[in-house]
């Protein structure tokens, strides 16, 4: 594949997400009043897969969309922002979310509604899957992540425990964060594997761990003050996949990752922040 633009996809989910820029969280019986607020297409899946579009001219998405109106906006703006949709449609409501986003841009998220993942047995072209040099995987079940594992390389959040658990397949790489109650790793992982855990740690960068080798990484330095966190994790995540699926050694593709991150923190909103593949001076070449 010398020569040829890598290709990338995106297994995972999507939501309808309303923000709110408030001063602060309330507290309980407080009412705040919300200083901005729009709505669009987010959610960990979604983040990814225009941050993988941005760098590699476009990715596809592997996801399930509900049957009502923030269904159809919610796949039409992914589209707009260059992601190919491979898409089931689920008799139900789009899963929706509240981020609430304070004055130090940190985000506190509500959801509602089931989370809608991909499945094995749902009619996409998951052979398309083996064609891909990466693939994030936010959620779905054992049988869209062995399909995801035909990619020359798989990354995963530890959100996705639910497929992880009993799948019997080697990931390449682990991402999570060492301060989210949700992604803490398990002592003892439950029929399934991890080449390299990335563990990040916000402003401290992070921490990895690869073939008995350990090391850290830092944070990329911020073009301004932090706007909104809102998938900052998700587009480091992506960097990474696209970094360690384009053939760039270990400690390229986390620094690709960590610029990643710190351009999704410096604008509101998911998207506005996240870099290019010209920002970022990428020829999209495989560097291997």
């Amino acid at each position: 594949m010398v020569g040829l633009m890598p290709r990338f996809a995106v297994v995972g989910h999507v939501e309808w997400v309303d923000f709110l820029k408030v001063t602060h969280v309330p507290v309980p019986g407080e009412i705040v009043e919300a200083g901005d607020y729009w709505a669009e297409a987010a959610g960990g899946g979604a983040v990814a897969a225009v941050q993988l579009a941005k760098l590699g001219g476009t990715a596809t998405f592997f996801t399930a969309l509900g049957n009502d109106d923030h269904a159809h906006r919610a796949g039409a703006e992914l589209r707009a922002h260059g992601v190919e949709l491979e898409a089931v449609i689920r008799d139900r409501p789009q899963r929706r979310a509240v981020a609430l986003l304070d004055a130090r841009g940190e985000r506190t998220i509500a959801v509602l509604g089931d989370r809608l993942v991909p499945k094995g047995d749902d009619d996409l072209p998951w052979d398309r899957l083996a064609e891909m040099d990466g693939v994030y995987f936010t959620g779905g079940d054992a049988g869209s992540l062995r399909a995801a594992r035909a990619a020359g390389t798989l990354v995963a959040t530890l959100r996705a425990r639910d497929a992880l658990t009993g799948s019997d397949v080697t990931l390449d790489a682990l991402v999570r964060s060492a301060g989210d109650a949700g992604e803490q790793d398990d002592r003892e992982r439950d029929g399934w594997s991890a080449r390299l855990t990335v563990a990040t740690r916000g402003a401290d960068g992070g921490t990895f761990t690869a073939a008995g080798r350990t090391g850290s990484f830092e944070a990329a330095p911020l073009a301004g003050p932090v706007v909104d966190a809102y998938g900052a994790g998700d587009s480091f995540a992506a960097g990474l996949t696209f970094g360690l699926g384009s053939g760039m050694d270990l400690d390229a593709a986390l620094t690709l990752a960590a610029r990643c991150g710190a351009g999704n923190l410096a604008a509101g909103g998911p998207y506005a922040g996240q870099p290019t593949a010209g920002d970022l001076r990428l020829d999209g070449s495989n560097a291997g």
